[in-house]
């Protein structure tokens, strides 16, 4: 049984499809597998301008079956820290993640 398109959860509009699509993530199966964090690192550093905190917010919404702005304030807590510790990384680049030890 395959899983349905990324296209059929709610709050998944054209653009967002897109782009999931481009950083390998088709489906609510592949969505589900990832979880939202991992698929906006992916975002993130694909489109690193476009992608901004509300995705993850859209990410995380789409996975609990509600819109983002009834997300949880911890819910909203923990994705922020989430969001800025990858933006955070990205802002250091590949190799400061890399350590030689």
């Amino acid at each position: 049984m395959s899983s349905p398109p990324i296209s059929t959860l709610p709050g998944i509009g054209p653009v967002s499809q897109k782009r999931l699509e481009e950083a390998g993530i088709a489906t609510i199966g592949d969505l589900q597998s990832l979880g939202a964090v991992e698929a906006y690192r992916r975002l993130k550093f694909l489109f690193p301008q476009e992608v901004t905190l509300n995705a993850l917010y859209g990410l995380e919404a789409a996975l609990r079956g509600c819109h983002w702005l009834d997300l949880p304030t911890s819910v909203k807590t923990v994705l922020q820290q989430e969001a800025k510790a990858i933006n955070e990384a990205l802002r250091r680049g590949l190799s400061s993640r890399c350590r030689l030890d």
